[in-house]
């Protein structure tokens, strides 16, 4: 008797025979990536810094010259390093940090992406160092440099975090340096003259999250988003919903100013305006969907990273035949 199918199974064939290819399409990239062997040496100005002396200092400063300001005279680091704070943050670095070649990894990992995506960029210089934990600057990005503060990735129950909010905070550990990096690389590359509107917004940071998916994979979805895995487990949850939202309110082509504060950035939660709604969702869902909107865009257009992250808002929107899950 023949075998009968149905159109059913005709698809789930399919379909794992489609994950299978693409598995393998992905498993065969990242081994080529991989053979770029960029190599990360990852200098510890912090540890030299803590051990500063007079002797020292001009030896420092010649090798590390942009990390000391002309505009303050020697005797003001020489004090600084002897501070009875500084020398606490030293200590709690040192002791979160004792062994950083995790994240020398994960760096080289990034670099290596980054390299096979754009054949001109040149592995900068990785330098460490403290900032009196300002979290809102703690890694800077430049063609020959990148300065990580450590300070601020001590872990999102430090002691030292105890002023900054939840929400803030809970970024603030060493897995998510490389993300952060890949942020401020993203951000280098990413062209978007115009952000009028919610939607530009939306596919601006779609863009960066998109970059992100390309350069650490390596990383899960909940890290890239800094997202926690309950809070993106209610963003997927609630996709349709958060979409219906935007659209039937005609928020998306909206240059109201208060809306990025809504939507965009970050908070502890979206504001929706609505009771058992607002309490519940994590901050940044604008974000969230313009993630996916340039997702679909990658998926049903046949076009580079490169191409990608100079489209413009419309071009991406009205081309990526975005359908939220439900």
């Amino acid at each position: 008797m023949p075998f009968k199918f149905s159109m059913k199974s005709i698809f789930l064939f399919l379909l794992v025979v489609m994950i299978a290819t693409s598995c393998k399409k992905d498993k065969t990239l990242e081994h080529e990536i991989a053979k770029i062997n960029t190599d990360v040496q990852i200098e510890r100005f912090d540890k030299l810094f803590s051990k500063v002396t007079s002797n020292k200092l001009v030896d420092i400063k010649r090798a590390y010259p942009f990390m000391f300001s002309e505009k303050y005279p020697d005797s003001f680091w020489l004090a600084k390093a002897k501070d009875t704070l500084q020398i606490q943050l030293f200590n709690e670095v040192d002791k979160v940090f004792l062994d950083i070649e995790d994240t020398e990894t994960e760096i080289e990992s990034l670099f290596n992406h980054l390299k096979y995506y754009f054949s001109e960029f040149n592995s900068p210089r990785i330098i460490t160092t403290t900032n009196d934990v300002d979290h809102r600057n703690r890694i800077i990005v430049t063609d020959t440099i990148v300065v990580i503060a450590l300070d601020s990735y001590l872990g999102s129950n430090h002691e030292f975090y105890g002023s900054i909010a939840n929400f803030l905070k809970v970024n603030l550990n060493k897995e998510q340096i490389v993300v952060d990096l890949a942020n401020e690389y993203a951000k280098k590359h990413t062209y978007h003259p115009e952000r009028k509107t919610l939607l530009d917004e939306m596919i601006y940071f779609g863009k960066l999250l998109y970059f992100k998916d390309v350069m650490v994979p390596f990383k899960t979805e909940a890290e890239r988003i800094g997202y926690s895995e309950a809070e993106l487990n209610w963003a997927i949850t609630n996709e349709s919903y958060i979409w219906r939202f935007l659209v039937s309110r005609e928020l998306l082509f909206s240059t109201d100013s208060k809306l990025p504060r809504r939507f965009i950035n970050p908070a502890p939660f979206s504001k929706f305006y609505l009771e058992g709604v607002d309490a519940d969702s994590p901050g940044r869902l604008g974000q969230y969907i313009g993630w996916h909107i340039v997702r679909a865009y990658m998926e049903q257009n046949e076009a580079s990273l490169k191409d990608m992250l100079i489209k413009s808002t419309e071009d991406i929107f009205n081309n990526s035949k975005f359908k939220p899950r439900k």
